[in-house]
């Protein structure tokens, strides 16, 4: 396929004055900062933006050369501008589809930022998908769900598209309902949460194996990836120890993954399962289940051998998305920035600082990991960051399970999100909905659907009091 430079001129040009209005903390006159202060700030190291507003999760690395810069703003464009149906005159972005959940990456990681459930009113689930496997029976399918980490439904897949080119039909539609679950807190406050009830209409290809398994997943912000791809194993491998040495009930494990181009497996890292290795295999596995395009990593278009569709339509080429293409992705997906935590010193915040180590919330979400040095993305090397994650697996409880595996992760485990830019959601995104799901409307509802390995934890902070809980979220609102 024909690689084309072309690219939407406005994207380019926001990110392109970037390389005039990136903040460098050294050069901050607020003198009611101490250099305490100014590193608690820079949760992305030297990396680190100050920016608030929609945009602050759009901004390359503060460290990025301006020679990079371009490199940036080209990925950009092919993450942020639509794919079209093949055959197109913009061939180096047809392809799409036939069956498709978006077509373009930014509809679902909306400026960057968080996906969201279906809102009232909405006719679709833009930036929420439905994962879909069924239970491992044969000894041929308990062989391959080693290496393939899932038994897909075997005419739906392992991902429900309910979206599909004019030529076919979408396999479905999303449907959301919600039971309230109230929770009484210390002082009396009741904090109602909901409980999604996910079902599939508008079946178009047929039923659905009798045992399927479905879990609704909401994007994750993109936010600080190519950090938290560097983190060494070895580290994750340390704290998980240290966990099980402090006999707290923390025992975190990495995930043991597929890597397609190593043909071997290796740490997971990316995904509410931590079922992806790298972001190229990351970006490569979205635009194929996603968007319907076939690269070098996953040439198969998203089809089961029960649907022609993808043989009837025409294709955007073999592959439809080049290496080249999918090296500016990777490029561009590494070196978004994470923004700097605010009011650093306030004293409610300091609190809640406090608080959040206090009850426990520290054995997970793991501040203060330093990078692995490279050559390769050299802006990212050995930077101590604060991602507040330890990028392991843990049993989050009965009430956050969504019963379906996925390699070495069970039905109750959970891959630690990270919380770095948490506080920018609601300007970014115009939401604050959390989690997998998106079922937590706030950061308190977050909290208190944290069950299994995270239960003492949630239940101190159900017994806090409303001013120490209010502290509490205020840490959480400052990174």
């Amino acid at each position: 396929m024909k690689m084309t430079l072309s690219f939407n001129l406005f994207a380019a040009g926001v990110l392109l004055s970037t390389v005039f209005s990136f903040s460098v903390f050294a050069q901050t006159k607020d003198n009611s900062l101490s250099a305490e202060d100014i590193l608690a700030m820079k949760s992305g190291g030297e990396t680190t933006v100050r920016k608030s507003g929609s945009n602050a999760f759009s901004l390359p690395a503060a460290n990025l050369p301006l020679s990079k810069r371009l490199d940036f703003s080209v990925g950009n464009s092919f993450f942020r501008n639509p794919w079209v149906q093949a055959p197109a005159t913009t061939d180096a972005r047809d392809g799409l589809g036939p069956l498709f959940n978006t077509n373009g990456c930014q509809n679902c990681h909306i400026k960057d930022g968080r996906g969201h459930p279906p809102q009232d009113g909405d006719t679709n689930a833009v930036s929420m998908l439905v994962r879909l496997s069924i239970p491992a029976q044969t000894a041929e399918q308990k062989q391959a769900i080693i290496k393939n980490g899932v038994i897909p439904d075997p005419i739906y897949g392992g991902q429900l598209q309910d979206f599909s080119l004019s030529g076919a039909k979408p396999e479905g539609q999303i449907q959301l309902a919600y039971q309230a679950v109230p929770v009484t807190m210390a002082g009396g406050e009741v904090i109602t949460l909901r409980q999604p009830q996910l079902s599939i209409t508008d079946l178009q290809y047929g039923p659905m194996h009798p045992q399927v398994m479905m879990s609704a997943r909401v994007a994750p912000p993109m936010i600080g990836l190519g950090l938290l791809e560097l983190i060494p194993e070895q580290t994750l491998e340390q704290i998980a120890k240290e966990q099980r040495a402090e006999a707290k009930g923390i025992s975190g494990k990495l995930n043991r993954v597929w890597d397609v181009e190593a043909q071997a497996f290796a740490a997971g890292r990316f995904g509410w399962k931590a079922g992806q290795p790298s972001l190229m295999q990351q970006n490569a596995a979205a635009f194929n289940g996603d968007l319907g395009l076939t690269s070098e990593l996953f040439p198969v278009e998203n089809c089961s051998l029960l649907q022609s569709v993808c043989d009837e339509l025409p294709n955007g080429g073999k592959p439809e998305v080049s290496r080249n293409v999918l090296t500016f992705v990777e490029f561009y997906s590494r070196h978004l920035a994470v923004p700097a935590r605010r009011n650093v010193n306030d004293p409610q915040v300091i609190k809640g600082e406090a608080l959040f180590a206090e009850v426990g919330c520290q054995s997970c979400h793991v501040t203060q990991i330093k990078t692995a040095k490279t050559t390769v993305s050299p802006a990212l090397s050995e930077q101590l960051i604060n991602p507040y994650t330890d990028l392991l697996l843990h049993d989050m409880g009965e009430g956050l399970a969504d019963n379906r595996g996925e390699y070495l992760a069970n039905g109750q485990e959970w891959r630690t999100a990270p919380l770095w830019g948490l506080g920018y959601t609601q300007e970014v995104n115009g939401h604050t909905n959390l989690l997998h799901d998106g079922r937590a409307r706030n950061v308190m509802e977050a909290i208190l659907w944290h069950g299994g390995e995270a239960q003492q934890s949630r239940d101190q902070v159900v017994a806090l009091s409303k001013p120490d809980r209010e502290a509490l979220v205020a840490f959480l609102h400052s990174l």
